[in-house]
């Protein structure tokens, strides 16, 4: 496992430490769990913008009718 050291505004690092507390848990434990769902959440927004890119280079996209079948489906609703 790698060590790091970053720098926290004192107010996230009292955050973290009553979350801590309250929770029972090290404030590594907190801050690794945090990073982890950041960093699933970004790798999945970056993979499905590259993944609509290359169907936006492919030419692969919605033909008019399919975006007013949707767009009146949702007016529809609105009303």
């Amino acid at each position: 496992m790698s060590v790091m050291s970053l720098r926290l505004p004192d107010e996230m690092a009292d955050t973290l430490a009553i979350l801590a507390k309250a929770t029972g848990r090290s404030k590594s434990f907190l801050a690794i769990d945090a990073l982890r769902e950041y960093l699933a959440r970004e790798a999945w927004q970056i993979s499905e913008i590259q993944r609509a890119v290359e169907e936006a280079d492919a030419g692969d996209f919605a033909t008019e009718g399919e975006v007013t079948a949707v767009m009146e489906k949702w007016t529809n609703n609105v009303r």
